[in-house]
């Protein structure tokens, strides 16, 4: 798809297509880890905020600091989402496009938070702990490939999943799934609890776990449940009817400018990771509805089409001038277009009518920097600076620092960046050749010499 909003920091191979909930245990493993493991995570102002709009009431209803957990998305088309150590949520692309309704993706988040609340990564840690621990990986391995075969129907993979699984079904290990079973039921209860404090049904999780039950009722008859560290499907469905039908929130409707949202977003993953023919098949250009506009607006400008990007995205505005992701993406064909100069006013639209969005802060510094125009240099430097306070992870920004820093002849500071941009996406001799390199042109004890030295001493796998 090439560089654009939807930015993907892919690297190495696709992640494991993994059941629905799932949950990875991955305490202590950073993000910058889990990309190089091959997550290929995906950046987006609009689709975080409504993921974060989707989750904030549950994580406070938890009793967590919503600032205090973070939301990932991974590029991946199957219905899935898992937590980690340290507050993260992982959601699938495929969960989002998937769900009809906003509901269906909030029970999951909730069940999510279940997981987080009830300290369940620390507990499952220690039930590894007890085990083999090469065992236990290559069960768990087999216990995904198997539920993630069987929900798709793919019968073969799942003997290959059981096939991984030989030699691995000790006594120990049964007693690690049946726990895992038990935490998997105990987070569907409490994401009832939450949904019911927050005004909100679980019946979009129940429909979406029909859902799955469905497609995987033919595969899963075969599948012992002794083997499986999720609840049987049909078994966890109406377990989970009968405490959500207490709710006097169960017949509660989406909010319908959520549901309208909800509906964009998945117009815009479709837009940017579908094929052409599969957009103009979900959204023919008889539609003009705004979810099919957004669409086709974007299959134009990733194919080539500029022109007719902006027939759909100046309709887009006329109808809605003060909506900041339709100037965004403005700015974003026109920048990748090949029209540098002509992005930087939509961008700098998008940013005053978003002012938190530091994501499109980078993209309209880009804009800025491509144009080569010296006048535009420092402009771009400070938003750059001012965005690099919630973007400090991001590969891009400091590769546009060390661009600016370049073009006003501050060598050490541009290295410093190009360090940064190296350690974030894995080169890590190129990150201490340059963290080195800048270092010796600071001052010992300054703020860039420290991080420098930081840079010089990360410890790799070959170190």
């Amino acid at each position: 798809m090439g560089r654009s909003h939807i930015d993907f920091r892919s690297l190495a191979a696709r992640a494991c297509a993994l059941v629905l909930a799932v949950a990875v245990f991955m305490t202590g493993i950073g993000i910058r880890h889990l990309e190089a493991a091959g997550l290929p995570l995906i950046r987006d102002t609009e689709i975080e905020q409504l993921l974060r709009d989707y989750a904030t009431p549950v994580f406070r209803a938890a009793g967590l600091r919503p600032d205090g957990v973070n939301v990932y998305i991974i590029n991946a088309p199957t219905i899935n989402a898992f937590v980690s150590g340290g507050q993260r949520v992982f959601i699938h692309t495929g969960l989002i496009t998937e769900c009809e309704t906003p509901n269906e993706v909030i029970g999951v988040l909730a069940h999510e938070t279940g997981h987080i609340a009830g300290g369940h990564l620390t507990r499952m840690q220690r039930q590894l702990d007890k085990a083999s621990t090469a065992a236990i990986v290559g069960m768990l391995l087999g216990v995904a490939t198997m539920v993630g075969a069987g929900l798709s129907g793919q019968g073969e993979l799942a003997r290959g999943g059981q096939g991984l699984m030989l030699g691995g079904q000790s006594l120990a290990e049964r007693n690690l799934l049946s726990y895992a079973r038990a935490q998997e039921s105990s987070a569907d209860q409490a994401a009832v609890k939450y949904l019911t404090a927050t005004k909100q049904s679980a019946k979009g999780m129940i429909d979406l776990f029909e859902k799955l039950s469905n497609q995987s009722l033919a595969s899963s008859v075969a599948i012992d449940p002794y083997v499986l560290s999720h609840p049987m499907p049909l078994d966890r469905v109406r377990n989970l009817e009968i405490n959500a039908r207490k709710s006097p929130y169960f017949d509660t409707p989406d909010d319908p400018a959520l549901l309208a949202r909800h509906r964009m977003v998945q117009a815009k993953l479709t837009g940017f990771l579908g094929s052409p023919q599969r957009v103009y098949q979900k959204y023919p250009t008889s539609d003009t509805s705004p979810p099919a506009r957004y669409a086709r607006s974007i299959v134009a400008f990733r194919t080539g089409d500029t022109r007719a990007a902006m027939v759909e995205i100046d309709a887009l505005l006329q109808a809605q001038p003060k909506n900041p992701y339709f100037w965004e993406l403005k700015g974003q064909a026109l920048l990748e277009g090949g029209s540098p100069k002509q992005a930087i006013a939509p961008l700098r639209k998008a940013v005053e009518l978003m002012p938190r969005a530091d994501l499109t802060r980078v993209m309209l510094a880009q804009a800025m920097l491509s144009t080569e125009d010296p006048g535009l240099v420092d402009s771009a430097q400070q938003l750059l600076l001012r965005a690099k306070r919630t973007e400090a992870d991001s590969p891009d920004l400091h590769a546009q620092l060390a661009l600016s820093y370049a073009r006003k002849n501050n060598i050490p500071m541009a290295d410093l960046e190009t360090a940064e941009v190296a350690l974030l996406t894995g080169d890590y001799d190129l990150a201490k050749q340059k963290a080195k390199r800048s270092m010796a042109a600071f001052k010992r004890g300054t703020p860039e010499w420290i991080r420098a030295n930081d840079i010089l001493n990360v410890k790799t796998e070959d170190s």
